[in-house]
C-alpha cells in the first residue's frame, strides 16, 4: 500500500490482533520497506515515509491482545484505529467489528487499554445502532476513553450496502460531539458534490473514502481532497 497524495491519511487492510502479534519487524533492504513476518508470513508492509499518514486498522475483540498488536506496530504508523465497523461474518463470530457495537463494556475496556497503553494516538471507527439516542450515548462512552478521531459509518450493522445510508446521524453526533473530536464521516460518499454536502454538516471534520476509490485511488475525485481530520 502506498500513500494516496489526495489523502490526508489512509488506513490499511484490517488485521486481526493474533496475526500481527508475535511478528518480527524486518527492514527490506532490497524494497525499502519495513515488513511484519511470522513463520515466513508476511502480515504487513508499510514504507517509513508512510508513517505520518498511515493508519494501522486493527481488528480485535480482547484488551490486553489489543494492546499487543498496536505496540507492534507502533513505531511504524501514524494512529491506531480500532475497527468496530466490519459486518462480516468472520468478524462477527470473532467478537470483533460490529459485534463490539453490542458489548460496549468491552469495546470501552480494549479503547481504553489502547490509550492508556499502546503507545500511539487510537481511532476508532464505528457504524449507527438501530437507535439514534443509543448511538449518541455509545459515542459518548467512546470519546471519554480518550481516543484522538471517530469515524462513523451511516448504516447499522444489519444493512447491506445497496440500502441508502442515513446520513443524519452525522448530524445528530456531530452537533454533539463535533466540538471534541475529529468526527469522520463514512459511507454513500461517490462523487465530489457528496464530499461537499458532508462539510455542509456542522461539526464533520472529514470523510473516509472506501469504495468510491476503487476505480481512482490516486485522485477519485479530480483535484478535490476532503479537509484533514487529525
Amino acid at each position: 500500500m502506498r500513500f494516496d497524495p489526495c489523502s490526508d491519511y489512509v488506513y490499511g487492510p484490517e488485521i486481526v490482533d493474533k496475526r500481527i502479534i508475535g511478528c518480527d519487524r524486518i527492514v527490506n533492504e532490497l524494497l525499502g520497506t519495513v515488513d511484519f513476518v511470522k513463520k515466513g508470513v508476511l502480515n504487513f508492509r508499510c514504507l517509513p515515509s508512510e508513517k505520518p499518514y498511515l493508519i494501522f486498522q486493527l481488528g480485535t475483540a480482547d484488551p490486553d491482545l489489543a494492546v499487543q498488536a498496536a505496540k507492534t506496530v507502533a513505531q511504524d504508523v501514524a494512529y491506531v484505529d480500532v475497527n468496530c465497523g466490519c459486518p462480516k461474518r468472520f468478524s462477527l463470530q470473532g467478537g470483533m467489528g460490529a459485534a463490539l457495537l453490542y458489548e460496549p463494556d468491552k469495546l470501552i475496556k480494549i479503547l481504553t487499554n489502547l490509550v492508556e497503553h499502546a503507545g500511539v494516538p487510537i481511532t476508532c471507527k464505528i457504524r449507527m445502532l438501530e437507535d439514534k439516542d443509543a448511538t449518541l450515548a455509545l459515542v459518548e462512552r467512546i470519546i471519554n476513553t480518550g481516543i484522538s478521531a471517530l469515524a462513523v459509518h451511516c448504516r447499522t450493522r444489519d444493512m447491506r450496502p445497496t440500502d441508502p445510508g442515513k446520513w443524519e446521524i452525522w448530524q445528530a453526533i456531530a452537533e454533539r460531539f463535533g466540538d471534541r473530536i475529529p468526527i469522520i464521516a463514512n459511507g454513500d460518499i461517490f462523487e465530489g458534490d457528496d464530499m461537499d454536502r458532508a462539510f455542509e454538516i456542522p461539526g464533520i471534520a472529514s470523510v473516509m473514502l472506501a469504495r468510491s476509490a476503487d476505480p481512482n485511488p490516486v485522485r477519485p475525485f479530480g483535484t478535490r481532497r476532503p479537509r484533514p481530520a487529525l
